[in-house]
């Protein structure tokens, strides 16, 4: 979504990101990317269209063609959403040793458990733990 979007664009596209991470950087940069939003009059960052509605009906579509897999990065409402009609075929899930006490999920409004099954574990020395997951139906 439009949140996500203005927090990425406002740092890949930086001398900072090509100097911390070049080669995320060239990849975030270059790669075609969407944004589900309804707020969002256009988008500026290279390679980047907005879609105003239609999520699920833009995903089963996108889902059909032949091309690259289709990857989200934050937007927990488009999460759910696509969640609640079983279009997430994989969650690759980041867990950070912090608490914070407070937040939202980003499984908000699922009608029913949905089960995963794990298919890949990683420790990192920070304490993060990599999990990919895959959908049990």
């Amino acid at each position: 979504g439009r949140v996500t979007y203005e927090l990425m664009a406002s740092f890949w596209p930086t001398p900072t990101a090509a100097k911390m991470m070049p080669v995320v950087a060239a990849g975030m940069n270059s790669m075609p990317k969407i944004v589900f939003s309804s707020t969002l009059e256009r988008a500026d960052w290279n390679n980047t269209r907005v879609i105003r509605g239609g999520l699920t009906a833009a995903i089963r579509e996108m889902k059909s063609e032949i091309g690259p897999d289709l990857v989200i990065l934050g937007s927990g409402t488009v999460i759910a959403q696509l969640a609640r009609e079983s279009l997430i075929d994989e969650y690759q899930l980041v867990i950070n040793p912090v608490v914070i006490g407070s937040g939202r999920t980003m499984f908000d409004g699922l009608p029913s458990p949905q089960q995963l099954r794990l298919t890949t574990t990683r420790s990192f020395p920070s304490g993060r733990i990599f999990n990919c997951y895959e959908s049990a139906r």
